[in-house]
C-alpha cells in the first residue's frame, strides 16, 4: 500500500499541542523529528544503543503523517488546518508549513510497535501484546496495552502521573469517568484495582476497536466500560449521556489549554467526595488548570510532577453537616 507523507514544520515547544490537533483532525500517527536532549528515562525506554548527532536544540520540530494515496487528502488537510487555526490563536506554531511527498510501499501503521517494549509505572508493569510476562512479575499489576498507532502506551510522563495517582485514590466498586481514553489504559488501570464500572469519551472513533482489543487483552468484559464518541466540552447529548453527580473518581489526560474549559463538565460529573485527575500539563500552567477546578468549586490536593510535565488532583467537597 502507498502513501502520502505530510512533513509538517512547527516549534519543539508547541508539539504536543500540534499533534494533539493532528488527532482532532483524524491523524492516525505521527512522527516527531526534533534536536530536543533525550533524558536518560527516554533512553531507557526507546533502547538507543548510540545518539545521532543532531547538534543543539534548534527549537524546530518536523511532525509527519501519512494518508492513503489512493485517497484525496483535501478534506482531513482542511480539517487539520482548521485545528491548527484554533490553537494558534494562543501559541506560536512557528512556520506551520506542509510539505508532501510519497512513500514506498512499507507497513509503517505497525512500525511503532519495534519501539513499544514493556516498563514499569512503581509496581505496575504495562506490557504489550507480543512480549512475555517473566516469572518475577507475576506478582504485579500487569496491564497488557497494545496502543495501535493512534493512542498513548503509558510511557508518556502524564500518563504515568495519572496512574500514580489513580493507584492512590482507587477504593473497591468505584464508577470511573475517563475523559480521553485513548487506549484505555487508564480505567483499565482503575477496573484492574477495583473500580466497578468505568464510562470513558474519546474524539476519535478508532477508541472503539483499541479498548475493546485491551479490555480483552486484560481478561475484562466488554461489559466493564462503556465508551462515548464526542466533546464533553460542549456536545449536550454526551453530557446528558454520562450524567452528572454520577463518578468517584474523573480522570483527564489531555492538555492544559482542553483541560481548563473541561473543568466544568468534569466537575459536574463527579459525587460530592469524589477525586478528579487531570494530567498532560506542562510546567507553568498548572496554577491555571488548578483555578479553573477551585473556581468550580473543587478543592485541589496535589500537584503532582514528573518532567516538565504536571498533574492536578482535587476533590469535591461534601456538604458541611448541619
Amino acid at each position: 500500500m502507498r502513501w502520502n507523507k505530510f512533513r509538517l514544520k512547527t516549534t519543539s515547544e508547541a508539539e504536543d499541542l500540534v499533534i494533539y490537533a493532528l488527532s482532532e483532525a483524524g491523524i492516525e500517527g505521527v512522527e516527531v523529528e526534533d534536536k530536543v536532549p533525550l533524558s536518560q528515562s527516554d533512553l531507557d525506554r526507546m533502547f538507543v544503543d548510540i545518539m545521532p548527532a543532531g547538534g543543539p536544540d534548534d527549537g524546530v520540530a518536523y511532525l509527519s503523517f501519512y494518508l492513503d494515496a489512493d485517497k484525496d487528502p483535501g478534506p482531513v488537510l482542511e480539517r487539520v488546518r482548521q485545528e491548527l487555526d484554533k490553537i494558534a490563536s494562543f501559541t506560536d506554531l512557528g512556520e506551520c508549513s506542509i510539505e508532501s511527498s510519497q512513500t514506498e510501499d512499507v507497513d509503517w501503521m505497525n512500525n511503532w510497535k519495534k519501539y513499544f517494549k514493556q516498563f514499569y509505572v512503581d509496581d505496575m508493569l504495562i506490557i504489550p501484546s507480543w512480549e512475555e510476562v517473566k516469572s518475577e512479575d507475576k506478582d504485579r499489576l500487569i496491564l497488557h496495552i497494545d496502543p495501535g498507532s493512534a493512542f498513548g502506551t503509558g510511557m508518556h510522563e502524564t500518563t504515568q502521573l495519572c496512574l500514580k495517582q489513580v493507584k492512590a485514590h482507587i477504593q473497591p466498586g468505584m464508577q470511573v469517568l475517563d475523559i480521553g481514553t485513548g487506549s484505555g489504559i487508564l480505567s483499565i488501570a482503575a477496573l484492574k484495582l477495583g473500580a466497578a464500572h468505568a464510562e470513558a469519551t474519546d474524539l476519535d472513533p478508532g477508541a472503539v476497536g483499541a479498548v475493546a482489543d485491551n479490555l480483552e487483552a486484560n481478561a475484562l468484559g466488554e461489559e466493564t466500560l462503556t465508551l462515548h464518541i464526542g466533546n464533553l466540552i460542549d456536545d449536550e447529548q454526551l453530557q446528558a449521556d454520562i450524567g452528572t453527580g454520577k463518578y468517584d473518581m474523573v480522570l483527564a489526560n489531555i492538555l492544559a489549554e482542553v483541560l481548563i474549559p473541561m473543568a466544568p463538565a468534569a466537575a459536574a460529573a463527579m459525587k460530592e467526595g469524589g477525586v478528579l485527575i487531570m494530567s498532560g500539563i506542562l510546567e507553568g500552567k498548572e496554577n491555571l488548570v488548578a483555578q479553573a477546578l477551585e473556581k468550580e468549586g473543587l478543592r485541589v490536593t496535589d500537584i503532582g510532577a514528573q518532567g516538565e510535565w504536571r498533574s492536578v488532583t482535587a476533590v469535591k467537597p461534601m456538604p458541611a453537616a448541619e
